[in-house]
């Protein structure tokens, strides 16, 4: 891909938008390994942990970058994106397996491990959105790197009170689960290079995600009343 064209800059918002929206688990994380640590050790928790976790991410991103060129992958990827979007909808963000450390050092190992269990979908995504170039992972980290650190708790309380946010960010993934399933190898034979059948792909990728995720919504029941 040829940088500084439209390309690229669709790419890197895709990259940027996903970082973004999958933050949501990397500010849980970090709110329950710091929570009992002093104030003044928090913060260092924080950055010292979070950038641990980033440059795990990263040469894990870049690895997967290269993996997805082989056969059969990108089909496989894309499918399981297609989960992760859904997944993104409807989960409850459950991490009471976390417990919080009592040191400094315990509290950055709890992040940097935690994340790089947690990040799985986030680095088959950005790996995805990148469409095999490395320059796109590195300028996607620096821009969203320091968004991640010094915001973690902004993104988890925009994203609470704009649950719009999730269905735009699942959209994003499930773009990107489209763009890799119809580059897959495999299935040229099947889809071609038709633009169309291409995009045609595409959108019902991201409809089927967003209709299935709107339906599988819990409903909220409301308390019957008093004499009903």
């Amino acid at each position: 891909m040829e940088l500084f064209t439209m390309d690229f800059f669709a790419a890197l918002l895709a990259i940027v938008v996903i970082d973004l929206v999958l933050a949501g688990d990397n500010a849980i994380v970090i709110g329950l390994a710091a929570r009992n640590l002093p104030k003044d050790q928090q913060k260092k928790a924080v950055v010292y942990g979070t950038l641990g976790a980033i440059v795990i991410r990263g040469l894990a991103t870049l690895l997967a970058v290269y993996m997805l060129k082989i056969p059969g992958l990108l089909l496989g990827g894309g499918l399981f994106l297609v989960w992760i979007a859904y997944k993104l909808q409807n989960d409850e963000n459950k991490h009471g397996d976390i417990k919080a450390s009592g040191t400094l050092g315990q509290a950055i190992r709890t992040i940097i491990i935690a994340d790089t269990v947690m990040g799985i979908d986030n680095v088959l995504a950005v790996a995805g959105a990148a469409h095999g170039s490395f320059a796109l992972v590195v300028i996607g980290l620096l821009i969203s790197v320091p968004i991640m650190v010094w915001g973690s708790q902004m993104i988890l309380k925009v994203i609470e009170r704009f649950p719009v946010t999730i269905y735009i960010g699942a959209a994003v993934l499930a773009y990107t689960a489209g763009k890799m399933i119809t580059d897959e190898p495999f299935l040229h034979p099947f889809i071609g290079e038709i633009a169309f059948v291409k995009w045609a792909v595409i959108l019902a990728v991201i409809a089927g995600v967003l209709i299935a995720g709107r339906r599988k919504k819990p409903v909220v029941e409301q308390p019957l009343e008093k004499g009903a």
